[in-house]
């Protein structure tokens, strides 16, 4: 990775309309520390393939959620996420869900398109250096969350309940995060506590696949 008194801000970003990769090049131009456009991609799977590859050095990707007008791309934004990449993600999208729900999923901040260009200079600077900047449309989310119903998971508990629900019992997921079966009940006993205090109980685990899949921890095509 770059270091910004150096070389500055290596940024990727994934977006299939590429007028909006022009228009990114051009807000982030001239600015300190300096940031610099190392790829264009338009999906996830292709950036991911080309750092297979032949590593890129990168130090902040910045993703479109919404392809060719299809929904919210959380399964690549996970992708990215568990790659070990700092994801800023920008989009059209705006709902406090989509907005919440990528902030789960790993990205370590959100732009809405519509807002000025530099709140996006602003999330990459501080997705490249690990300070807090809140987009105003990110922040306003946040203030909402617990009136969305939305249960506020560690970390650790969405890594442990997302890892429980695609497989068949705990002893699969303590050997697949290298902890202990007692360890993965707790996190998921935790879980079930935090839904049935929001009031979205789920004392099964179809139940608890369900709200996991309405707040976007998995996707059914993970199942």
């Amino acid at each position: 990775m770059s270091k910004d008194g150096e070389l500055g801000i290596s940024v990727v970003i994934i977006d299939n309309q590429y007028v909006v990769h022009a228009g990114i090049e051009a807000w982030v131009a001239g600015n300190e520390p300096p940031i610099k456009i190392v790829g264009n991609f338009a999906h996830p799977a292709e950036f991911m393939a080309l750092q297979a590859a032949q590593k890129m050095p990168v130090d902040v990707v910045v993703l479109a959620l919404e392809h060719e007008g299809r929904g919210p791309d959380f399964g690549g934004l996970r992708l990215l996420c568990r790659a070990g990449h700092r994801v800023v993600g920008y989009s059209h999208l705006v709902s406090d869900e989509v907005i919440l729900t990528a902030l789960d999923a790993g990205a370590v901040n959100y732009v809405g398109k519509s807002e000025d260009g530099k709140h996006l200079r602003e999330a990459i600077c501080a997705a490249r250096s690990g300070v807090t900047y809140r987009p105003p449309r990110m922040a306003e989310a946040l203030r909402r969350v617990e009136l969305v119903g939305r249960p506020r998971l560690t970390r650790r508990e969405r890594e442990v309940l997302s890892a429980w629900l695609r497989t068949d019992n705990k002893d699969e997921v303590a050997k697949l995060l290298y902890i202990e079966p007692s360890t993965v009940a707790t996190h998921v006993q935790r879980a079930r506590a935090k839904y049935a205090a929001v009031g979205r109980a789920a004392p099964t685990k179809t139940l608890l696949i369900a709200r996991a899949i309405e707040d976007g921890l998995i996707d059914v095509d993970d199942l």
